[in-house]
């Protein structure tokens, strides 16, 4: 396998939390502490509205002005995953992107979803105009591995699985999660 080629400007990376956001332990917060990564705050964790998280993203990414030169890397836990496939479906701004790490994409038609959830229905598949990568669990208690690797597919995503690991959330132990950070570098050379 060939090696990226690396990037002249390390690319800004946005934290993408799913719903109730991720708490201190989570390996995103970890990344935020320790890498300098930046957190998407939203206003409503509690009963996130996919319009209103996605309108949240297009503001972000307007207001840095890096972007113009240098895209960003978004990194998606759980709904944040369904926030990029849905942000990336409506946007204009999708250029200001240049890849996405998407890990554990919940399967949010399951009928066990709560009503929470419900207005993140239906799942937007349409291909991604940026590279991804999804992570996924096969024992993820809110998605089906075979659900989660046909969104994956739907997307154009690279799909890697990353064996029983739960959620890949605080429960799962990762730690720091070299394997993600790892995974998220090779976003940086990627190029569609």
């Amino acid at each position: 396998m060939m090696p990226l080629p690396s990037c002249d400007t390390p690319p800004p990376v946005y934290l993408l939390p799913g719903w109730l956001n991720s708490d201190p332990e989570h390996w995103q917060s970890r990344w935020e502490r320790q890498l300098g990564h930046v957190r998407i705050e939203q206003a409503d964790w509690d009963w996130p509205r996919r319009g209103d998280w996605m309108a949240r993203l297009d503001e972000v990414l307007l207001t840095d002005p890096r972007l113009a030169q240098t895209p960003a890397v978004l990194v998606a836990h759980s709904l944040g995953c369904q926030l990029v496939a849905a942000w990336a479906a409506h946007s204009q701004h999708t250029g200001r992107v240049r890849g996405a790490l998407l890990v554990a994409p919940p399967d949010t038609e399951r009928e066990d979803m709560p009503p929470q959830l419900h207005n993140w229905r239906p799942i937007r598949r349409p291909r991604l105009p940026f590279p991804a990568i999804a992570v996924v669990s096969s024992d993820d208690p809110y998605c089906a591995p075979e659900r989660a690797g046909q969104m994956a597919a739907d997307w154009g995503a690279r799909l890697v699985m990353a064996g029983p690991r739960g959620h890949l959330n605080t429960e799962s132990g990762l730690g720091d999660w070299p394997e993600g950070q790892a995974l998220l570098a090779t976003l940086c050379g990627e190029t569609r």
